[in-house]
């Protein structure tokens, strides 16, 4: 049987409407800045857990986007702050699944660590940040034992890496 265009059109935008609407798997990237044994880390709240936490900055890479070149846009965007490009290297990718306001979320997180082209950004304790639709967050640079179970570090498992020396200054 022949469908007609109209009907075909609006059975691939159904289609096309129901795949949209389904989970995804999100690709990040966030960058470790690091000095005397402090982080750069965005503070977050999950009202539904009540509870903040901490996670460095970065964000989604966009489509035909590299890693890298998300890190140093996100930074710029978010903070006004330009990175060392020679200093920004690849260090692993973190699977994290994890709930967020009651939702859950999967995401692959390309993790790079960098330096600061101004070294100013290092003797802040706190540096002014935004996000993409304007809103300000706190951005703040923490000390490692400072995280834990009542101030964890986003994603899952990069504290202990952080502690364990994997990944060195």
């Amino acid at each position: 049987m022949h469908k007609a265009p109209c009907e075909t059109m609006m059975n691939e935008a159904a289609l096309q409407g129901n795949l949209l609407s389904q989970p995804r798997i999100r690709a990040t990237a966030i960058c470790v800045f690091r000095h005397s044994n402090r982080i750069l880390v965005a503070e977050g709240y999950d009202p539904i857990k009540r509870k903040t936490f901490y996670r460095p900055l970065g964000g989604g890479i966009e489509f035909g986007e590299r890693g890298r070149d998300t890190v140093i846009r996100e930074l710029k965007e978010e903070i006004g702050a330009d990175i060392e490009s020679q200093s920004l290297r690849y260090l692993c990718t973190i699977e994290n699944i994890f709930t967020y306001e009651g939702q859950m979320g999967h995401e692959l997180v390309l993790l790079y660590d960098g330096e600061f082209t101004d070294s100013a950004v290092y003797e802040q304790d706190e540096v002014a940040a935004t996000e993409d639709d304007g809103s300000p967050f706190r951005a703040v640079w923490k000390r490692l034992n400072e995280f834990g179970p009542d101030a964890p570090l986003y994603p899952d498992g990069l504290l202990e890496m952080l502690c364990a020396g994997l990944m060195q200054e």
